[in-house]
């Protein structure tokens, strides 16, 4: 028994010569097109995880930057809140004080310039002292 080779058609005719070609041609395009579309989503990929990380790094910084900040916050409202009660003491010292005056004024028969005290409390912005503007430095707000 004799045996016969089948051909695929296009090895030994001329006219699909031409089309395995452009077929090879296309196939190596593909990939090489498939290649680089798989650099450009690596580079986007690594760009991407650059930049969720500087974004990190950001954040943990502005965060610090709000602990740090909200320290000195209760800093200087703790200062504020001892300083409150200390004029709130010498306000009443200086009650305590008129109300002598004003016995004493009452028993000598002599009469006294007795000034009345503002609240700073109630109304602070009639305060007893001369308001003196704040300087500020660019340094200041450096941490």
């Amino acid at each position: 028994m004799q045996r016969q080779t089948v051909s695929s058609g296009s090895d030994s005719d001329p006219r699909y010569a031409n089309v395995d070609a452009r077929k090879r041609k296309r196939m190596i395009s593909n990939r090489e097109s498939a290649r680089r579309s798989r650099m450009r989503k690596q580079k986007q990929m690594e760009d991407l995880v650059n930049e969720a990380s500087q974004l990190q790094n950001e954040n943990g910084k502005l965060i610090q930057n709000i602990n740090i900040s909200s320290e000195h916050y209760a800093q200087v409202e703790s200062a504020n809140n001892v300083l409150r009660a200390q004029a709130m003491e010498l306000t009443e010292r200086l009650r305590s004080l008129n109300s002598v005056l004003q016995i004493v004024e009452e028993v000598s028969g002599l009469t006294m310039e007795i000034p009345e005290i503002p609240d700073p409390l109630l109304r602070p912005w009639q305060l007893p002292c001369p308001v003196q503007p704040i300087m500020a430095s660019a340094d200041m707000f450096e941490y």
